[in-house]
């Protein structure tokens, strides 16, 4: 988990990561799936070569029945620059076209039997297509994207200090608690204080809290999730916490078990959640102290309260109410 986190707190993960992101969404989902490129009134000038010099056969054949001069003119000017070498190829290759109407078309549209120069006038410029024109707006849409993922894994931890995230589907605040002021008992005033319940039913119960310096620098994280149920069946029986600390700038977390008195008194449960972390018995007022390199946490269970049922007496928790005060360790 720990090296998870270290490689979303490095930048070039982050941007590498949106740009990749950003460029699937607006190349894949924007251009090929929501706005997909559609040709519609396509000019001669967006046609292959054979087709333009077909266009300009039957613009020939066409001059030679109606010679009108502008017609025969605004019919170059639509294939663009490229009618220059299209009527030389035809002049050459006349197939069954007649050579002296091939040469009256040049002639009468304002130029000369190609031998070079310029067939009329300047030709019209071609209009730049819809491709050209959507690109530049996707590349935006692409770039503002990825810019916001960027932003939102990099502010993703300030937002809120003081509010905890709530992933379960239930979460109940005790407002009868008024937590201690530590800094008028004495001691240095705290870097960050949370409260968090579990209420029975809440199986997907895992809070984690942001802990940040006064000037918005990143330190680390605490929080409370499940670790251990017991029984079958829904809700889940939650017989033991972890409570957990990580430090940006240690190598490990920390964390502690609470347990209910029946998992406490199992032998085998706590030698198996001793692997987790130092088991701990939980009562109402009981306190426990995780240190870092450089936080110290302390945390408090302010209410409890077993579940009751077919199961072992005191084996449960029906609520759960936790105080967590974290400190710069000295």
């Amino acid at each position: 988990m720990d090296s998870l986190r270290d490689q979303f707190e490095n930048p070039w993960v982050i941007g590498i990561g949106g740009f990749v992101i950003g460029l699937f969404i607006g190349l894949v989902v924007l251009g090929w799936w929501l706005w997909p490129v559609q040709w519609t009134d396509a000019g001669p000038s967006d046609l292959r070569a054979e087709f333009q010099q077909v266009y300009l056969r039957m613009a020939i054949d066409s001059y030679t029945r109606n010679p009108n001069q502008e017609f025969a003119q605004q019919r170059l000017d639509e294939i663009g620059s490229d009618a220059d070498a299209l009527l030389a190829e035809i002049s050459q290759s006349p197939g069954s076209q007649d050579p002296q109407a091939i040469e009256d078309f040049i002639r009468i549209a304002g130029g000369e039997v190609p031998e070079g120069g310029p067939i009329g006038e300047e030709p019209a410029a071609e209009s730049p297509g819809i491709v050209r024109t959507l690109l530049p707006y996707m590349c935006l849409i692409t770039f503002l994207l990825a810019g916001g993922l960027v932003a939102a894994f990099l502010l993703r931890n300030r937002i809120g200090t003081g509010a905890p995230r709530v992933p379960g589907p239930r979460r109940q605040e005790v407002v009868e608690v008024q937590p201690p002021t530590y800094a008028a008992e004495g001691e240095a005033p705290p870097l960050a204080q949370f409260m968090t319940t579990y209420q029975l039913g809440n199986d997907l119960y895992d809070d984690s809290f942001s802990i940040d310096s006064q000037s918005g620098e990143f330190l680390g994280e605490c929080g409370v999730g499940i670790s251990e149920t017991v029984g079958v069946g829904d809700p889940k029986k939650v017989s033991a916490f972890e409570v957990w600390l990580f430090d940006k700038n240690d190598i490990q977390t920390v964390t502690k078990v609470l347990m209910s008195k029946h998992a406490f008194a199992d032998e085998t449960t706590r030698q198996k959640l001793e692997a987790k972390g130092e088991p701990v018995f939980a009562e109402s007022g009981r306190e426990m102290v995780l240190e870092t390199a450089t936080l110290k946490l302390m945390a408090r269970v302010v209410d409890m309260s077993y579940g009751t049922g077919a199961l072992p007496d005191e084996s449960f928790f029906d609520r759960m109410t936790l105080e967590l005060v974290v400190w710069a360790s000295a």
